[in-house]
């Protein structure tokens, strides 16, 4: 019981340490990556079109 008790003191040390993001850095990040995120679906998208129009064209 002792060490359970000695880690979750450590562990509310280490996030006394923890920099949090601002609430304007954590909005910048998600944008990010809805964007990429949007990007690489629409990239993806257009390739598993051309592999398929492609293979309907050889067969």
């Amino acid at each position: 019981m002792k060490n359970i008790i000695q880690f979750c003191k450590e562990c509310a040390a280490e996030l006394r340490k923890v920099v949090w993001p601002s609430r304007s850095e954590a909005v910048a990040s998600v944008q990010v990556v809805l964007v990429s995120t949007i990007a690489f679906a629409l990239i993806l998208g257009l390739l598993d079109w051309l592999f398929t129009e492609g293979l309907r064209l050889v067969f």
